[in-house]
């Protein structure tokens, strides 16, 4: 299970005024310029402030090895957003971000970690808070398709779906199927 790290409230990073997130609060992008928050996709204040409490803390800091990080992690979670929001391939980074892949390694990592997970679980919470509703959904909806099967595929694989009145197949998920040589 990942652990989670937050600066106390009010607390100030004594090395970069601009951001306080672990790479500038050690000193590792001291050298380092703060890119200019241009995009609608960055991080607000408000938003990382919540985030910057969700961030795993790095192996570096807790003596299992690695290296400190060099990049500001808000920059790294900009880079990130700006990517999903704008369906870029990782490659096509523009060039005020960190390296794209530095930004890809955070982004794995932190996936391996389940930081994506959370962080979809949190706002999700935060979400149905605000409307009034429970914190986890109650109910859930499964959709399923069928695929139209013909009279001469075999009737182990074959079956009848009587809500669309048509003959269906089954199919094995990938994994369960023996791979051909």
């Amino acid at each position: 299970m990942p652990r989670w790290y937050a600066l106390a409230a009010g607390e100030s990073n004594p090395f970069h005024r601009g951001c306080d997130c672990l790479a500038h609060m050690y000193g590792n992008a001291d050298g380092r310029p703060i890119r200019a928050r241009v995009y609608p996709s960055d991080t607000t204040d408000a938003e990382w402030r919540v985030v910057r409490a969700a961030l795993p803390v790095p192996a570096w800091l807790e003596g299992r090895g690695g290296q400190p990080e060099a990049y500001c992690h808000r920059e790294m979670v900009d880079a990130v957003r700006f990517l999903v929001d704008n369906g870029i391939k990782w490659r096509a980074m523009p060039a005020d971000f960190p390296v794209w892949t530095c930004v890809y390694a955070f982004f794995r990592r932190w996936r391996d970690q389940g930081l994506a997970g959370e962080f979809h679980d949190r706002l999700r919470a935060r979400c149905r808070i605000a409307e009034g509703r429970a914190v986890e959904p109650t109910a859930g909806n499964i959709d399923a398709h069928s695929v139209k099967a013909a009279a001469s595929v075999r009737s182990a694989t074959r079956g009848y779906d009587g809500g669309k009145k048509i003959n269906g197949r089954y199919l094995e998920p990938a994994a369960a199927r023996p791979s051909c040589v």
